[in-house]
């Protein structure tokens, strides 16, 4: 049981730390539109008030994380449907940020630990920021890259924006270690009405390679998401986590040095 409750702690670790690093980019690449006229994720200038994505995140190797995200930009909420890669195996957990908590459960939890949801404190920052860049992102504020282009294709543009020499540290490294210099590529597509149909985030040294990407699948759909109920969750210390988060292979993912700077002129 104990050995199971730690698993299951690891899969906590790696879920919040996969959706931290993904909420960089919040959007997906050209989803290929095949000729059609009508633009299904258009917004009509309106914030949306839920998405749906699926989210990738990769070392550029044989691992990755996968995700079904809802998020509700009215309760500051998230839930997700997540395939966790481990050693000969995979485990699909279901994944709820609400309320400055993050829950998980599996399959089995229950029968191992008495109770379905293991659960810890993550403070889940404002997404009404994201919703309102969703509708059309400021794309002519985005500063500090080397190179850009854009690319037509149908009604759909994409945004190429690539910059050498960035600040990366793997994202289970204590931030007092020196980074190491890396490059850095940041996709973002957009529709008929200039509404984010996706993007996707690039990080790379001479030795590794993060791929995170993010493909809105629908805005508006109805997302009610609660807390479970108390009586069935099991909390887990959150530094607990972030030591586990050390011995689990999302540790390696590289991510920028200072990410809240991206797309400024702060990368460095």
């Amino acid at each position: 049981m104990a050995e199971f409750k730690r698993s299951s702690a690891v899969i906590l670790a790696v879920v919040a730390s996969a959706l931290t690093i993904t909420g960089v980019v919040l959007a997906a690449t050209d989803p290929n539109p095949s000729g059609l006229v009508k633009d299904a994720l258009a917004l009509n200038g309106f914030a949306p008030k839920s998405a749906d994505f699926e989210v990738v995140v990769s070392t550029g190797q044989s691992y990755s994380v996968r995700a079904n995200v809802n998020a509700n930009f009215n309760t500051n909420s998230i839930d997700a449907a997540v395939q966790i890669p481990l050693v000969f195996s995979s485990v699909n957990a279901d994944l709820r940020l609400v309320n400055n908590h993050l829950y998980a459960t599996t399959s089995n939890l229950s029968t191992v630990i008495g109770t379905k949801w293991l659960g810890t404190r993550m403070r889940l920052p404002s997404l009404y920021g994201y919703s309102l860049e969703l509708v059309r992102p400021d794309i002519d504020l985005i500063t500090g890259f080397s190179h850009t282009s854009v690319v037509k294709n149908g009604y759909f543009t994409t945004y190429d924006f690539s910059r050498d020499n960035v600040a990366v540290a793997p994202l289970g490294v204590a931030t007092s270690r020196l980074p190491t210099v890396g490059s850095l590529d940041w996709s973002i597509t957009t529709g008929k009405q200039g509404e984010v149909t996706g993007s996707s985030l690039t990080i790379a040294t001479k030795r590794s390679e993060t791929v995170i990407t993010v493909t809105v699948l629908s805005y508006n759909r109805p997302a009610s998401i609660a807390a479970p109920p108390a009586g069935q969750v099991t909390r887990e210390d959150s530094k607990y986590l972030r030591k586990l988060l050390g011995s689990t292979p999302i540790a390696s993912l590289l991510v920028p040095k200072n990410m809240t700077s991206l797309g400024s002129t702060q990368l460095n």
